[in-house]
């Protein structure tokens, strides 16, 4: 092989595993076709236990458009979202209320808007 394929052969496989990540949520999150950036928290008690499970859902301020995602194991939720304003909502079991939520967030492009967290109570 001459060092001029072995080079095009690198760079080909470097950007077929960039590529495998490119518009993937960091866990428990939603897909969108165009992403821009990322909302990303974490859900748990008032006690500090995570809550697994739940749906997390981005509003666009503008267009009302949802963008939902699940929370994983720890708790934690990543939703990509075209650039935007967002609110959060968080849906609750019976007997929940919501101790902490995250205000609104303005994404823009690459943004990795983090630390958005929801604590529950009863």
């Amino acid at each position: 092989m001459t060092p001029r394929m072995a080079a095009v052969t690198a760079v080909l496989i470097l950007s077929i595993g960039c590529a495998a990540r490119h518009g993937r949520p960091i866990f428990g999150g939603s897909v969108v076709s165009n992403p821009s950036g990322t909302i990303a928290g974490i859900v748990r008690t008032t006690t500090g236990m995570p809550l697994p499970g739940r749906t997390v859902s981005a509003v666009s301020v503008a267009s009302e458009a949802h963008f939902d995602a699940t929370t994983a194991s720890n708790g934690g939720y990543t939703i990509q979202v075209p650039v935007g304003e967002y609110r959060l909502e968080l849906t609750l079991s019976g007997g929940e209320v919501i101790a902490k939520q995250p205000g609104p967030t303005k994404v823009n492009l690459g943004d990795v808007d983090e630390g958005l967290d929801f604590v529950i109570g009863r």
